[in-house]
Parts: C-alpha cells; sequence; structure tokens
C-alpha cells in the first residue's frame, strides 16, 4: 500500500484535491485514474481510503470512501537531538526516528553544538516520507531548533533522560523506563555535552543514561535510544 499525506482532510469531507506536485506524482509517475483508489492520511491518525474523481495532473481530486482510525501510541517519545555538522546524518536520523515510532524531535542547541541552523522545510518533508513510508497515520512533532537550556527547563510528565559519555553511575534505558511511560531523552553532539549541562539537566530532574560500552555517533546513539523505548513497548 501505498499512503499519501494532506494534513487538510478532517472527518466529514466528501472530497478534497491534492496540490499539483502530488496530483502529478499520482497521474504521471503512478499512472492511476478515475475510479482508482488513493490512501491518504492528513498526520492526525486518520487513514482515508478515496477514489480518483478527477485525475488531472495539475489537480487530481478524489471522493472519501471510508476513514479508518491508527491507534495512538500509549506513550510519548520526545527526542531532543544535536543537529550532526552533516546535515544528511541528522536527516537520516529523522527518518528512522519516524519509523521507529518517535512522536516529538528537537534539534537541540548546545554548547558544542556542530550546526546552530536548520532548513526546517526540507526536515519536515523528510518526516512526512518517512510517516508515509512506514505506514503511520500520525506525524511526529518537529520543533524549531531550541536552546539546551530552555527545553531542559519545560515541564514534562515522565521520565527525563540525559545519555552522556562521563563517568558515573548511568543505567540502560531499559532500566528507566517502564512500558506505556512517557519519555523524553537528550542526545548531545559529537564531542558530548558539557559537564556544566550534564550537572544541569541532572539538577533539573533527568536521569543519566549509558547507551552501551561503544562510542556511537550522534545520530547512532539517538536511533538507539529510540529503538530502546519501542523496544520496552513491544507486546511480549
Amino acid at each position: 500500500m501505498q499512503l499519501f499525506y494532506n494534513p487538510e482532510i478532517t472527518a466529514g469531507m466528501d472530497s478534497f484535491a491534492f496540490d499539483r506536485e502530488e496530483s502529478r506524482h499520482i497521474v504521471k509517475v503512478l499512472r492511476r485514474s478515475n475510479g482508482d483508489s488513493v490512501m491518504v492520511t492528513n498526520g492526525m491518525g486518520s487513514i482515508f481510503r478515496t477514489e480518483i474523481a478527477s485525475a488531472a495532473e495539475h489537480k487530481c481530486t478524489v471522493r472519501i470512501v471510508e476513514e479508518k482510525r491508527q491507534e495512538k501510541l500509549p506513550y510519548e517519545l520526545h527526542l531532543a537531538v544535536a543537529p550532526t555538522k552533516m546535515i544528511d546524518r541528522f536527516e537520516w536520523f529523522l527518518e528512522k526516528a519516524t519509523e521507529l515510532g518517535a512522536t516529538r524531535i528537537t534539534p537541540l542547541i548546545c554548547d558544542r553544538a556542530e550546526r546552530r541552523s536548520l532548513k526546517t522545510d526540507r526536515l519536515h518533508k523528510i518526516v512526512q516520507s518517512a510517516m508515509k513510508q512506514s505506514l503511520r497515520a500520525w506525524l511526529p512533532v518537529l520543533d524549531e531548533p531550541q536552546d539546551f537550556r530552555d527545553l531542559v527547563s519545560e515541564d514534562f510528565n515522565g521520565v527525563k533522560i540525559v545519555a552522556h559519555c562521563e563517568q558515573g553511575e548511568r543505567l540502560g534505558i531499559k532500566q528507566l523506563v517502564r512500558p506505556g511511560q512517557d519519555v523524553a531523552i537528550l542526545i548531545g553532539p559529537e564531542g558530548d555535552f558539557t559537564h556544566k549541562e550534564i550537572r544541569f539537566a541532572l539538577e533539573s530532574g533527568f536521569l543519566p543514561a549509558t547507551l552501551g560500552s561503544n562510542r556511537l555517533r550522534t545520530e547512532t546513539a539517538a536511533v538507539a535510544a529510540c529503538h530502546a523505548v519501542t523496544f520496552i513497548n513491544e507486546p511480549s
């Protein structure tokens, strides 16, 4: 099944039209024609089965035939990750985190950040594409880049984790998180968080965590953390 994305669809609508880019893809590339089925999500939990009413390349119009709801995950997973110097590595992380079930992603600007500005339009498209590819009906929230201290100071009703490489007592994520529990995880840049940042996070209620004995790249660490939370919540 191929899934399309249109955030403007709501329950009760009878029909809608795709924009020019999506219309051309449906009609020209996929060679869909009048009467063919097209599956669409609004990124808010609904998947709509539609039929093409007008297969025009500039404006493909469809009729909504059926709406199904996809169950929301029983937990929130917020990943706050320092953007990598090579943007393609951060884009790879966004894709995989979306596939694995992250619900909110924040580019984290910290003291040793390798990158402080991002073209978020492109990043939103990557997240949308990953959602469609993985047949998810819930689009993760992708924040604008946020300062480390501002984010750490936010209220969060769940377990808060800072993954770092400094010596000291640190537990694995599987030891810190229970099934169904909301989780926020901080992942630092290649040079790790500074001592002051780690101390500030700990004083703000974050729990210190390790992702294993191997030294991981930022994007690998973030995906590993995401997978650990997903695994904890898998039905036994």
